[in-house]
């Protein structure tokens, strides 16, 4: 494996199938698609089109956060990411990206957790501003850990970044796993973090829908747990009081904000898609699913062990009709692997 910092080649060919126009891809890059570029290069060993990408992303932490987790992804990322850093031993960012992959390795066994959370420490200590190594601690926090390690690593986050958009969606999702069977109302813990979150955060932040997000995170838990019908249009889970309060201020506030350019952007829409097609709020809906145009993200259409990109087309055709316009520009696969 060369440890070399010379040039790349050109970048490879876009990954493309053949689709239908306005397929949805799945594809985590999102609507990133200098990140989506990247990722192509790293899975064939070009770091140094990463190192590129990070520089440019400066402390943006939101944008830095989804670059990394992405590209930790990658086939081959931790591998990749310990070549960057024999040849740029003092690189925060090769720390940074080695730590997250070897979370993404101990979640799936391939290494000890142990050792997930040293790549974290050390990158931490390399990066002391930076919120993504504690991002990485969360991650395998969530998993791995205990629930004091899980709000240690949060609390750590919001030190350097409190409106830390992927760091709350972790807590919410955690939260909404806390006794299965208990209320779907809003003084579960999920939902009472999530409305703490949103009222604290500004007028502007996208953490306004986190709400939302906690009322399909406390769906999954509970059809996981054999509580609610694996497909969300046979449970009555948006149809209470609370669901319907929580989703009319959230699309208010999408309605006067949107969250465009925050680049987990197009989660929280489809978040909000699937929660006013849940609820019967078709032309909304359409809206939304306008908005999203090709990109669906697995969360939260998997939820109940669906598949999620049969899940999202049947509700879009539902909300825009199976012969509607779907000139959402070119659908492109690149994108870091799942």
């Amino acid at each position: 494996m060369s440890i070399s910092p010379s040039p790349p080649p050109p970048p490879p060919p876009a990954l493309r199938r053949a689709r239908r126009p306005g397929a949805p891809a799945l594809a985590p890059a999102l609507d990133d698609t200098e990140l989506a570029v990247a990722a192509d290069a790293l899975a064939l060993g070009q770091w140094a089109r990463v190192r590129t990408l990070l520089a440019e992303t400066g402390a943006d932490w939101d944008r830095r956060g989804h670059r990394l987790t992405v590209l930790a992804g990658c086939p081959g990322s931790a591998a990749w990411a310990g070549d960057w850093q024999l040849a740029e031993p003092d690189s925060g960012d090769a720390a940074t990206l080695l730590a997250l992959a070897t979370v993404r390795r101990a979640l799936r066994g391939r290494t000890t957790t142990g050792d997930a959370a040293a790549a974290c420490a050390t990158a931490a200590r390399m990066l002391p501003d930076d919120p993504t190594p504690w991002l990485g601690a969360l991650l395998l926090a969530r998993r791995a850990g205990t629930p004091d390690e899980r709000a240690y690593a949060f609390h750590q986050i919001r030190a350097r970044h409190p409106d830390h958009h992927h760091a709350h969606h972790l807590m919410t999702a955690a939260l909404a796993e806390d006794r299965p069977d208990g209320t779907c109302g809003p003084h579960h813990p999920a939902h009472g973090f999530a409305a703490r979150a949103a009222a604290r955060a500004p007028a502007d932040s996208p953490l306004a829908l986190l709400p939302v997000v906690a009322h399909a995170e406390r769906y999954r838990v509970r059809a996981r747990a054999g509580l609610e019908p694996p497909d969300p249009a046979d449970s009555g889970h948006w149809s209470t009081r609370h669901a319907h309060a929580v989703l009319r201020a959230a699309f208010d506030w999408w309605l006067e904000w949107e969250g465009e350019g925050h680049p987990r952007g197009k989660l929280d829409v489809n978040f909000l898609a699937h929660a006013t097609f849940h609820q019967g709020r078709l032309a909304e809906a359409a809206t939304l699913f306008r908005r999203i145009g090709p990109h669906a993200t697995r969360a939260p259409w998997s939820y109940g062990g669906r598949d999620a990109e049969g899940a999202f087309r049947a509700a879009r055709e539902a909300a825009l009709g199976p012969d509607h316009d779907r000139d959402d520009g070119p659908d492109d696969d690149r994108g870091a692997p799942g």
